[in-house]
């Protein structure tokens, strides 16, 4: 995969002497003299994510200006990075405590999906890391953003149910952890029946899958948490068939996956004091003879049976077999992943993520979090009154909620805590791991949510 980091640079470095100033000027802050004259020639005012170059008197560029608006949020230096000209840089203006935020930033706004293109890339701008930031964690936060956007990205048919086997391999193999995979018709004898049956349809080489990884298992002195993530390389909708325009994006909805996967890396390589297992369903939700049907009823691993109202959704029910399976271990935090419902994006548009949870000091503890990294969540209720929008005439359960098409990301949540884990806390992230528009620092396509949000909160709570 392909690897756009910007290269961050020590303050102490070389290099890092000849850095450029990009001055951060706050709206109506302008300073006199020369560059305010060329500032005010060029309508800058200090608006939020404006850039403007200043030549010195040889017509080269001396510095930037970059505008933060009435105050800085360190994010929207994302717009800064791609727009720079190559060169080493310098922010001044960001103090100590926003200073690895700042540089994150730079590093997520550099970020281009590029494996299948043959155009050269620019001249990168390279940063001199802030004082009171550590290049190595923010570089490392970066590669496991990075990791998550890449396989979003990918098109399924090169980022299949093997293709996340293989990359999480990759990251067990990074930091010592064991994995295991099922595979196939034996997912039905190790008795993961909603995975088998929505993956069934896909043909052989894309057969359905369970990936469990395993590190610090040894240590029983430490809290246990499970990571579960969603993991549809690609859904049809399965027998009810999306429209194209429904279906063109989703090769994106593995997302829950990708998440699962970085914050896994991220846990593992900052030596979180923790115990950490991680479930990725990964199948295909694919058309054909042997596919799941509208009003089949499937079984689950937790016993529970489960109408299908509707094949589209799937996810819940990959979801119900995973969180079952964490539930055996007793874990002491459940974090889930997903790609879910359209229905939250209704709701609370692309760029902000419900999140679900009934314990109310994991809620405090995230939303904390996601306040403090610039990683935005918005807690929605798990409103127990709706879950009859879930009964079945047939079945313990179904799947959708067609009677009334309402609160889908609601009922989708409500769906899925009869399947959470009875021991320690639960939450529930309804992701959409993708930018719908293209902007400065945030370019069209895979996007990492609540991931970085998630990762904070555990830090605090589990310091290696």
């Amino acid at each position: 995969m392909s690897r756009r980091l910007p290269v961050l640079l020590a303050a102490d470095s070389e290099d890092a002497q000849s850095a450029r100033p990009v001055r951060l000027i706050a709206r109506d802050a302008v300073p006199e003299g020369r560059i305010g004259a060329w500032a005010a020639a060029n309508g800058f005012k200090g608006q939020e994510a404006r850039l403007l170059l200043c030549p010195d008197d040889a017509g080269e560029v001396a510095e930037a200006l970059f505008g933060i608006g009435k105050a800085l949020d360190p994010m929207t230096l994302r717009a800064l990075a791609d727009r720079l000209p190559g060169g080493v840089w310098r922010l001044d203006g960001v103090s100590e405590d926003q200073a690895e935020l700042a540089a994150l930033a730079f590093c997520l706004g550099r970020y281009a999906f590029d494996r299948y293109t043959r155009a050269a890339a620019e001249p990168a701008a390279r940063l001199v890391v802030p004082e009171g930031g550590d290049i190595n964690r923010i570089l490392d936060l970066a590669r496991s953003c990075d990791l998550v956007r890449e396989m979003v990205d990918t098109p399924a048919a090169d980022m299949g149910p093997l293709q996340i086997e293989t990359v999480a391999r990759e990251i067990a193999e990074e930091s010592g952890a064991t994995l295991s995979v099922i595979t196939g018709d034996a997912l039905l004898e190790a008795n993961y029946p909603a995975v088998h049956a929505v993956g069934r349809a896909a043909v052989p080489a894309r057969a359905p899958r369970m990936i469990e990884i395993h590190w610090n298992a040894d240590r029983t002195d430490l809290p246990l948490l499970a990571v579960v993530g969603k993991g549809v390389v690609f859904d049809t909708g399965g027998l009810n068939l999306k429209a194209g325009a429904g279906m063109r994006n989703m090769k994106k909805d593995m997302g829950g996956s990708a998440h699962a996967l970085g914050l896994a890396r991220q846990v593992m390589r900052a030596g979180l004091g923790v115990r950490l297992v991680v479930l990725i369903p990964a199948v295909e939700n694919a058309v054909s003879g042997d596919a799941f049907r509208p009003g089949d009823v499937l079984s689950s691993r937790k016993g529970l049976t489960i109408e299908i109202g509707n094949t589209d959704a799937e996810g819940r029910l990959i979801l119900a077999d995973a969180l079952a399976r964490a539930g055996e271990l007793e874990p002491d935090l459940t974090l889930d992943f997903a790609t879910l419902t359209g229905a939250a994006r209704v709701a609370l548009g692309p760029d902000l993520p419900p999140l679900y949870t009934d314990d109310e000091t994991l809620a405090a503890d995230l939303l904390a979090a996601s306040g403090r990294v610039q990683d935005p969540v918005w807690r929605m209720p798990l409103w127990a009154p709706y879950g009859d929008a879930l009964d079945s005439d047939i079945a313990d359960l179904r799947n959708d909620s067609a009677a009334w098409a309402q609160a889908g990301s609601v009922t989708a949540a409500l769906f899925l805590m009869n399947f959470a884990p009875e021991t320690g806390a639960w939450a529930h992230m309804d992701i959409f791991a993708w930018n719908p528009r293209g902007r400065a620092g945030w370019p069209q396509g895979g996007e990492v949510q609540a991931m970085r949000a998630c990762f904070d909160m555990l830090k605090t709570r589990y310091p290696g």
